[in-house]
């Protein structure tokens, strides 16, 4: 016999074990089953598992056990991300607890990356566990990580990243260039424009002057919207303003717009940056660029190429020099030559007296001698003080005195998303796919459809990303991760570089398969050269070697690049590199392309359009066939969870406190399409009960001897039609669960499961069947048994993958089943209702017995007429004949309705208040059992009230600026607020009606 309760917290880990150990979770071998896989997206090794990861792995756990029961060759491919940043900084902190003098860099690369391994065998890879408790029937034998199985060159995964690298790279698709990109002075480290989160602070604007060169002067002239003059005045300078005066040491030039009145006399000429020595003041020329807006700030903009992105473009456009400042920590640089050489050089430069490259003007310092090795923030303020000092800065008259114009101001600041620190553009040496080239199949393919996204919405998002997408910058300057493989050596070739550094444009070496073997790479520079070579782990000692001997000696030093790739390089992979690639293997032609890829919005960018273009190019084929996006997981009040507000939700104590299933189901019930999910632990206990129903519903059926056998149900054996309206409703309910499923309605065939257990199954078939149990009609209680029986396992199955433990545990008891493969409920075939034919006359009269019922419950409340009274009611039924429906069910209407023992006349007794059921009139005799008129004055005040709340709701509704500026979420809540609302005016206005009428 069932037990009176199901204890998740015993079972769910002993049942997801017997699964795994009857590798339940492997796909079948049925050589005819057709493919059906799903990437879960990679956690990260360091990960723990949050609310999103709760909701995508439960969604995805929901499509494969579905396909799985549908008979399909499933693959739920599993694996995690080795996070470059995430788990570099985990070690770090570990070293640095561990009380010892061990840190990064003390320990060296090759013991530290060792000691990343061993913290990944030890602890990481804890959130894989995580997913198992939620139920995940992932293929765990075939789990994947994005390093490989332990960072031998030989590993699968690993040549999977470098022959995607070498081929990109032979292709003219990956290239190494000096360019502005996102530098974290945390981990001292490029990272991309999709991890950097821009922040408003409050922050100021400087306005400086920026004196002409030689004396020049010119008439400054404002003007108004008609044209007059508003203000006229000699100038000897050029007013700029900066929110980052640091980098003022690094500008180029000063950008006006082309159409400027107000600078056109001065365009061509030079200025002078108001900082540093004077007498090595340097000086940079005004030009013109569309860039400016003439209507914001001073309408001239100092143009600093090094270190600002928009400023970089300015620079490319117009050739003008960008001088780097700053040192990897985000500290003012203090290496090379003393300021009064380097100004003097840059002087030259800007006057059109000394030719200049790219990699000669990076190399400058030009950072005035007094500034270098500040922090940057601190030069910020020495500079602005300097200045100031100096009586170079733009001053405004304030409480009859004159004071620096410096403007208080909220500044969109950006910030690593990890380290939290201030993001600073650099121009550096970095590695980069041509994104822009790779983007064009992933575009033209979701154009023909061949990749579709759903909601499809989100295909707009994807459009926009990739049609603007700019280089992708994939070197990181780290530790941990897939080593670039690529050898630098001193450039022979070029006749500059042998008078100066040969490293500062190095020859770049990338081998034919794994950029490993040293005799490739030394047969390259033997036929290149003509010489041999010496290899080196670090630049420093290949530059120290160059240095120490003869620059044309033999051998020449090599180094390799000592930077890895970005995550996210590897991760576009995961589609195919998990199935075997680049060998032919059977796994990738059996299940990839994959069948669709669930994941949040967030990484459409990070990682959607980028597996899309890898796939494509290395492929020819798409990597899924479809996008299912799902919404996020917010609080109960719609705020989104935060450790810090203490509005999280944990996935591992709601588990721990109402099981996964309950979990799960919560959910699931609420995955609706382009909605964001209000998830509240009273939702999920409710959820808790929802399971507790379906287990005293199965110790009911249990008790009274239902069959849990295999006997094949006939429709042509079952006589009765409440047995008949249950299988109906069962096939009903059975089909748009499979739809919904197929869809991606998560939420709707959730709802379907849930109102068929407990409103149809538990609430009314139990019920019904009561007088059959109890009764005499011993061929009408076999059939009821087997019909019981079978409803409850059929229905096991449809709710199985949404609640896979509590289905699980049910099926072995009731069918007395044994944990073997073949036995478990998880491979079971989906039902299967082809020979079932809807029964018109079964369904018609359970409905109305359902509905009469139902009409009678609601008399009783809006009248408040007490439960333990039983109602006089008499069906007046002259044309449909529901006479015997009323009286077949006679015992479920007194158990049910409360009512007497039914009667049948042409007319309805006087005094009595007539409900109506279909077409059919029931007259309950209420008169003498409730006040009337306190029921009719109650019923007014309340419908009065249900009105004006009717109104409040669809005055929301009809505003446009209500509809435009609402969260989605908050507009649908308020159309079910009608809709409730309107249901209960209805049911109201009837009773009054009904007493009025007696």
């Amino acid at each position: 016999m069932l037990e009176q309760r199901f204890d998740y917290a015993k079972e769910e880990r002993k049942i997801f074990e017997a699964w795994n150990s009857a590798q339940c979770f492997v796909p079948c071998i049925n050589p005819d089953a057709e493919p059906y896989s799903i990437v879960i997206p990679p956690p990260n090794v360091t990960g723990v598992l949050h609310m999103g990861h709760a909701l995508n792995t439960t969604l995805q756990d929901v499509l494969v056990r579905f396909e799985r029961m549908r008979g399909r060759k499933v693959l739920w491919q599993v694996g995690t991300d080795h996070a470059g940043i995430a788990t570099q900084m985990v070690v770090e902190r570990n070293l640095a607890k561990s009380g010892g003098n061990e840190s990064r860099s003390s320990l060296g690369r090759e013991e530290f990356v060792k000691r990343v391994w061993e913290w990944r065998h030890k602890s990481g890879g804890e959130i894989v566990n995580q997913l198992k408790r939620l139920g995940s029937s992932c293929d765990w034998s075939r789990e994947k990580f994005t390093m490989g199985d332990d960072g031998a060159d030989s590993d699968q995964m690993i040549k999977a990243v470098k022959k995607v690298f070498v081929e990109l790279y032979k292709q003219g698709l990956i290239y190494r260039a000096k360019r502005l990109v996102n530098w974290d002075t945390h981990f001292r480290t490029a990272i991309s424009d999709l991890e950097v989160v821009n922040e408003d602070v409050k922050g100021h604007m400087w306005h400086f002057k920026y004196p002409l060169v030689d004396g020049e002067t010119y008439t400054y002239i404002e003007r108004d919207e008609m044209g007059q003059v508003t203000c006229k005045e000699e100038r000897d300078y050029i007013s700029i303003a900066t929110t980052r005066p640091e980098t003022m040491l690094g500008d180029g030039a000063v950008a006006v717009h082309p159409e400027d009145e107000r600078y056109k006399p001065i365009v061509g000429k030079l200025c002078e940056i108001p900082v540093g020595p004077k007498e090595h003041r340097r000086q940079i020329p005004i030009i013109t660029d569309p860039y400016p807006d003439p209507n914001f700030g001073s309408g001239a903009v100092k143009i600093t190429g090094a270190h600002d992105f928009n400023d970089y473009q300015v620079a490319k456009r117009g050739n003008i020099p960008m001088y780097s400042l700053m040192d990897n920590q985000g500290s003012m640089r203090s290496d090379g030559q003393p300021y009064a050489e380097t100004a003097m050089i840059a002087r030259k430069i800007a006057r059109g007296e000394e030719d200049w490259d790219e990699v000669f003007v990076t190399s400058l310092n030009l950072v005035p001698d007094e500034y270098r090795g500040l922090d940057r923030f601190e030069a910020r303020k020495r500079i602005t003080n300097d200045i100031t000092a100096e009586g170079l800065a733009v001053m405004m008259d304030k409480d009859d005195q004159s004071i620096p114009l410096v403007e208080n101001k909220i500044i969109s600041q950006p910030v690593g998303d990890r380290s939290g620190s201030v993001i600073e553009p650099m121009l550096k040496d970095q590695w980069f796919v041509d994104a822009k080239t790779l983007a064009k199949p992933a575009i033209q393919t979701v154009k023909e459809g061949k990749t579709t996204f759903v909601p499809e919405n989100w295909t707009k998002t994807y459009f926009n990303w990739l049609e603007d997408i700019q280089p992708w910058c994939i070197s990181r300057q780290l530790w941990w991760g897939h080593r670039i493989p690529a050898w630098f050596g001193p450039n022979l070739c070029d006749l500059k570089n042998k008078q100066g550094d040969p490293f500062a444009s190095p020859e770049i070496f990338v081998g034919e398969e794994v950029a490993e073997s040293e005799s490739e790479i030394e047969s390259y520079f033997h036929e290149k050269f003509g010489k041999t070579v010496r290899f080196f782990e670090e630049a420093s000692e290949a530059r120290l070697f160059w240095e120490n001997n003869q620059r044309d000696s033999d051998p020449l030093p090599v180094y390799r690049d000592p930077d890895v790739l970005d995550t996210w390089f590897s991760s576009a992979l995961w589609p195919f590199s998990t199935q075997g690639w680049p060998e032919e293997t059977e796994d990738l032609k059996t299940f990839y392309p994959t069948r669709v890829l669930v994941t949040a919005f967030d990484i459409i960018f990070f990682w959607v359009a980028r597996m899309m273009m890898m796939g494509l190019h290395f492929t020819k084929q798409v990597p899924f066939k479809q996008v299912y996006i799902h919404a996020l997981v917010l609080d109960a009040n719609g705020h989104k969870m935060s450790k810090s507000k203490g509005n999280a939700l944990d996935p591992l104590e709601l588990i721990d406190q109402y099981g996964a299933d309950a979990l799960r189901f919560s959910l699931t019930a609420m995955a609706a399409q382009g909605r964001n999910i209000r998830l509240s632990t009273k939702r999920i206990e409710g959820c808790r009960n929802f399971s507790t129903k379906l287990w005293n519903a199965a110790i009911y059926c249990q008790k009274h001897k239902c069959v849990f056998d295999n006997t094949p149900l006939t429709q042509e054996a079952i006589k009765s039609n409440v047995n008949l309206w249950i299988v109906n409703e069962l096939v009903a309910t059975a089909a748009i669960i499979s739809d919904a499923i197929e869809n991606y309605k998560f939420n709707e065939a959730s709802d379907a499961i849930y109102k068929f257990i407990w409103n149809i199954f538990c609430d009314w078939y139990l019920e019904l069947i009561k007088p059959i149990f109890s009764g005499e009609d011993k061929e009408k209680k076999i059939e009821t048994q087997q019909v019981a029986g079978w409803v409850v396992k059929e229905t096991l199955k449809l709710l199985h993958p949404f609640m896979p433990f509590v289905t699980e545990a049910l099926w072995q008891r009731l069918t007395n089943s044994e944990q073997k493969e073949e036995n478990f409920l998880m491979l079971q075939d989906w039902n299967n209702f082809d020979g079932v034919s809807k029964s018109a006359e079964a369904v018609a009269e359970l409905e109305w017995v359902i509905e009469a019922i139902s009409v009678i419950r609601s008399y009783r409340a809006e009248l408040g007429v007490a439960q333990s009274v039983s109602i006089p009611a008499t069906l007046v039924d002259t044309e449909n004949n529901y006479s015997e429906s009323w009286l077949n069910y006679a015992d479920a209407f007194r158990r049910l309705a409360k009512i007497d023992t039914p009667s049948i006349a042409n007319e309805a007794p006087k005094g009595s208040l007539s409900a109506v059921a279909g077409s059919a009139t029931i007259a309950l005799q209420v008169g003498g059992l409730v006040d009337l008129g306190a029921a009719e004055k109650r019923l007014e005040k309340e419908i009065n009230k249900l009105n004006k709340n009717l109104n409040s709701f669809n005055t929301k509704l009809n505003d446009q600026n209500f509809l435009s500026r609402a969260p989605t979420e908050v507009v649908e809540e308020n159309r079910k607020r009608v809709s409730e609302t309107t249901e209960r005016l209805y049911k109201l206005e009837s009773a009054l009606t009904a007493i009025k009428g007696i």
